[in-house]
């Protein structure tokens, strides 16, 4: 199922239960973090993201596809990042995480 977001990105939730939220609007940790003025012509551009991932009982995921971060939500990521993570949750079975 796809979801889009306050108009500033979007979700995805794939038939293994979990869903990555993938945004890049004013106040997302990417390069419009501090750019309330991001539309253009109704477009939203950016080179970097913000993600976070989580199970269809609401139990953040994120730490478990991404080593070495504190957070629930990893941001600054570029394009190629965030269809990497995506492919791998959207491969996720409940033992491979």
């Amino acid at each position: 199922m796809f979801t889009i977001t306050m108009g500033k990105g979007f979700h995805i939730e794939f038939e293994n239960g979990l869903t990555i939220s993938v945004q890049f609007g004013y106040g997302n940790y990417c390069d419009n973090y501090n750019n309330k003025d991001v539309l253009v012509d109704g477009k939203l551009s950016s080179n970097t993201a913000e993600i976070a991932i989580w199970d269809k009982n609401d139990k953040w995921l994120t730490r478990k596809f991404i080593k070495g971060i504190n957070d629930d939500v990893v941001g600054h990521l570029k394009a190629d990042e965030v269809f990497d993570i995506m492919k791998k949750v959207k491969n996720w079975k409940a033992k491979s995480v």
